[in-house]
């Protein structure tokens, strides 16, 4: 599996993946989920991937190689929205070839991409791309995007992230996000790539490969963990007798009543097991055995 996460801010976008794909206990490998196009101070992009490894790579090679059917390519496109619809493409290129063959094989066609970047005179832009080559894009309301065993870092993310975050804040937060999937599942692991891309730099701005020797990871790693159980330490405990308020955990809910209980109840007759019946043997229900004189000689 894999884990990365895109956010689109108000001074520029930040980009994390991991490295660890999973096809198995068996098979564990490091393939790099991060990709970066740049054309001469005109455009920079940022793709990640999640899915079928054999899917993205065939699609990272059709935009390296500008490939597509209709002579579209990320390096001539006008917008970021447009170079988004070549991915989508080039998406649709790959389906159109291996569909058949994976059906054959009982393997679903999974692939879910992060595309960002900036073309020179346009905004930041995100989106995230489906496997059916259709996208959506960030929004100052929804600044982020989550792919792969995205369910562990979420938390973080929502009561932290805003489109107004800080670029190093929204970083920290990130590695937080990282951090905590991490610790909860074993098919995302490191090395991280680490993309923060400055607003109209048109470049890599900020951009690390980390592992387990990061003294900034660590720290985050240890950190993070001791500040929550810090923070989950400093919270009083429930009461259930009523006597605090403020702790009162017994307060009945007011637009619902508590959960009923179902007793045995002893109003409740069994049901009556049925008589049992004696059958007397007679004489006639036993069958005679005839017996037969044996003839003296």
């Amino acid at each position: 599996m894999t884990y990365c996460v895109g956010l689109c801010l108000k001074d520029g976008l930040v980009f994390l993946s991991d490295t660890r794909t999973n096809a198995g206990v068996d098979q564990i490998g490091t393939f790099r989920k991060m990709s970066l196009f740049q054309k001469d101070k005109d455009r920079f992009f940022t793709l990640m991937s999640a899915g079928n490894l054999a899917i993205t790579q065939a699609v990272k090679e059709i935009l390296l190689q500008g490939e597509l059917l209709n002579g579209k390519n990320l390096w001539n496109v006008e917008s970021t929205h447009d170079a988004a619809a070549v991915i989508g493409d080039a998406i649709k290129q790959v389906y159109d070839r291996d569909h058949k063959s994976l059906e054959k094989a009982g393997i679903d066609f999974n692939c879910n991409l992060i595309f960002g970047g900036q073309i020179k005179g346009e905004r930041p832009r995100l989106f995230n791309i489906y496997s059916a080559g259709n996208f959506i894009e960030a929004t100052p309301e929804t600044c982020y995007f989550q792919i792969g065993e995205s369910k562990y870092g979420k938390p973080i993310l929502d009561r932290v992230i805003t489109f107004d975050t800080p670029l190093n804040l929204a970083t920290k937060c990130a590695l937080i996000s990282m951090d905590s999937t991490l610790n909860s599942n074993i098919s995302v692991g490191l090395p991280l790539d680490l993309l923060v891309y400055e607003k109209n730099s048109l470049q890599a701005s900020k951009l690390v490969t980390m592992d387990e020797s990061n003294p900034y990871f660590q720290m985050i790693h240890q950190l993070w963990g001791e500040k929550l159980r810090s923070a989950f330490n400093s919270i009083a405990e429930p009461s259930w007798s009523g006597t605090t308020p403020s702790r009162s955990i017994a307060s009945p809910a007011k637009k619902m009543g508590a959960v009923p209980i179902h007793r045995n109840s002893n109003a409740v007759k069994k049901a009556a097991a049925p008589a049992k019946t004696t059958a007397k043997t007679t004489a006639k229900s036993i069958p005679k055995k005839k017996v037969v004189a044996k003839a003296k000689r």
